[in-house]
């Protein structure tokens, strides 16, 4: 694993200092250089070569999201956004995963002590999986190619069972427009920011075939649904029945992670329905458990390939964990999960 060599781009002399003290601490990851504004930053980047960037979205002169253009455009790098939560600042942080970041990050504006701890130890993890992303094999939104015919969709009683982190926003809107309007009924674990993965919800209600919502306690699961699951403070697990439902429940997190995408395929796993679970591009290793006991108890299983995966941490452990049937590229794995769904 490469260490994170970082520029901290802020146009407040408090932020860049705050940000620069909280990478400083975390192991493994070294600020090189700050700037103020992106004139400055571009000559930071050439003289100092960092592996990563942080970018403020709100500057003076060129807008972050501006500079992020360029930088994509000209010598792609591993770029985490800094923003605001609030609605336009959600739509801008959709705006920077469409031109290529790998990571919008919330500024902790008027947090508790306590809140800004928790917020801002997430920081420099991040920033190290950003230094080991494939961010210069990753082919921005608006460059790849839709497919071209539509494929005739019968649900043969699959249900579909995905999970995803850093990197996640932009894999799922590659891979749900390959589903079609009555696709199996399906559970997304999605890592990030609620407010953020409201407005993505919102977003791609009206870009996807099929319907797409926030998970909730005692949804039904039928065919033609998404529910995405994102909330920090629930669990959600399978409740067999029919239509099985999700239940949302209040309990410690697993492995570090809630919800638990590990939690979710291991209630499917023992419910013995027919499933496909799916582990995609991600920090940390949630999922790879259990991943794998879904493949034991006779589900079908994928896996993003780590070496094309926007961050390959959660990929790789899955594969570590033998998780998968198959290790498949972004691009293939909608196609692949539909199949295993379709009886025709």
């Amino acid at each position: 694993m490469n260490d994170a060599r970082v520029l901290v781009v802020d146009d407040s002399a408090a932020m860049r200092a705050l940000f620069s003290d909280i990478l400083d601490q975390s192991k493994n990851v070294t600020v090189v250089g700050t700037a103020a504004n992106a004139d400055e930053a571009r000559d930071q980047i050439a003289e100092l070569k960092p592996n990563v960037v942080t970018l403020d979205v709100e500057m003076p002169g060129m807008s972050g999201i501006e500079f992020l253009a360029e930088i994509m455009s000209t010598n792609p790098l591993p770029v985490v956004m800094l923003s605001s939560l609030t609605q336009s600042g959600t739509e801008t942080s959709l705006k920077a995963y469409e031109l290529g970041a790998v990571e919008c990050f919330p500024k902790p504006l008027k947090a508790t002590p306590e809140q800004f701890a928790k917020t801002v130890g997430k920081l420099g993890k991040i920033v190290l999986a950003a230094a080991n992303s494939n961010v210069k094999d990753r082919k921005p939104a608006h460059h790849r190619e839709a497919r071209t015919h539509e494929v005739q969709f019968t649900w043969n009683g699959h249900y579909v069972a995905l999970a995803t982190s850093m990197g996640g926003i932009d894999a799922l809107t590659q891979m749900l427009a390959d589903f079609p309007a009555d696709c199996p009924p399906t559970v997304i674990i999605l890592q990030s920011e609620p407010a953020l993965v409201d407005t993505f919800i919102n977003r791609l209600s009206g870009e996807l075939k099929c319907k797409i919502i926030p998970a909730k306690d005692g949804a039904a699961l039928t065919a033609g649904t998404i529910h995405v699951a994102a909330d920090p403070e629930k669990h959600v697990v399978f409740e067999p029945g029919s239509p099985p439902k999700l239940r949302m429940v209040m309990r410690d997190p697993v492995d570090g992670a809630r919800p638990s995408a590990t939690l979710l395929f291991g209630t499917i796993a023992r419910a013995g329905v027919p499933a496909v679970g799916a582990v995609l591009t991600g920090m940390g290793g949630d999922g790879a458990k259990g991943l794998r006991l879904m493949r034991d108890a006779g589900c079908r299983t994928f896996v993003e390939d780590p070496a094309t995966a926007t961050v390959g941490e959660t990929p790789a452990a899955a594969v570590a964990a033998n998780a998968g049937e198959k290790v498949l590229p972004l691009d293939q794995l909608g196609e692949a999960v539909i199949g295993c769904c379709n009886q025709a």
